[in-house]
């Protein structure tokens, strides 16, 4: 299979579903993560210019721990938006390039206008990109994926369907957060949160709700073609 993820910011894939995308390399499965912001305004020294690269570099260094490629829309930050039509054609061309089995993206509630956004963005683009005569100079028309929505920040409004053991991933996907610096300074100055400690206290949650020691949470999109009959989360 083909797994795409689809998250706002560089450092969002890590938090939300890390563990997964490990999963499914393991399992040798083809996994490309896309972030659709650049983080350019996550930092309260470092000039948006900077930062961008910054954050670029992080994400790669990340993904290679595990084998996952990783591209970026390249957006900046806080300017995310659905009717934008610059930005649903990139996501139009994201998801052809990927052709995915399997996408995973936020939830359209999820705590931050950007996130909401990119929610959005992915539900009209993954649409629209199976439709052959829409756009066909951004690739082939593709089918449409089985789409699940990954937890939202301290998962408030957000009620799992489908949880996935991530026990034996948990140190990896510690490690690849790890790569995030500037990232981690700017939570913990902006938002007093130590993102490494909470990315465990989150897993370890809901591990304790399906019976195993570290896991991530899902909810598949109820909407006609996104569903399947079969398990296809690892």
């Amino acid at each position: 299979m083909r797994i795409l993820a689809v998250m706002s910011h560089p450092d969002d894939m890590e938090i939300c579903c890390a563990g997964t995308l490990i999963k499914y390399k393991k399992a040798g499965h083809d996994v490309i993560s896309c972030h659709v912001a650049n983080g350019n305004m996550g930092h309260f020294v470092i000039p948006p210019d900077e930062l961008r690269l910054i954050r670029k570099r992080e994400a790669q260094a990340s993904g290679a721990l595990a084998g996952i490629e990783v591209i970026s829309a390249d957006f900046d930050d806080l300017t995310l938006n659905a009717s934008d039509e610059k930005q649903l054609r990139e996501l139009i061309r994201i998801v052809r390039y990927a052709a995915p089995d399997v996408l995973i993206t936020h939830g359209p509630d999820d705590y931050a206008s950007d996130h909401v956004e990119v929610s959005k963005l992915v539900f009209n683009a993954s649409f629209a990109a199976t439709c052959p005569h829409y756009l066909p100079e951004l690739g082939p028309a593709v089918g449409l994926p089985a789409t699940y929505y990954a937890d939202n920040d301290q998962g408030i409004n957000f009620i799992p369907t489908e949880y996935v053991d991530i026990t034996e991933e948990m140190e990896l996907k510690d490690q690849m957060l790890a790569c995030h610096q500037s990232q981690l300074v700017w939570l913990q100055e902006h938002d007093g949160v130590d993102a490494l400690a909470e990315q465990r206290l989150r897993a370890a949650y809901w591990g304790r709700q399906c019976g195993v020691g570290y896991a991530e949470a899902f909810r598949v999109m109820q909407a006609s073609g996104r569903m399947r009959p079969y398990r296809v989360l690892p």
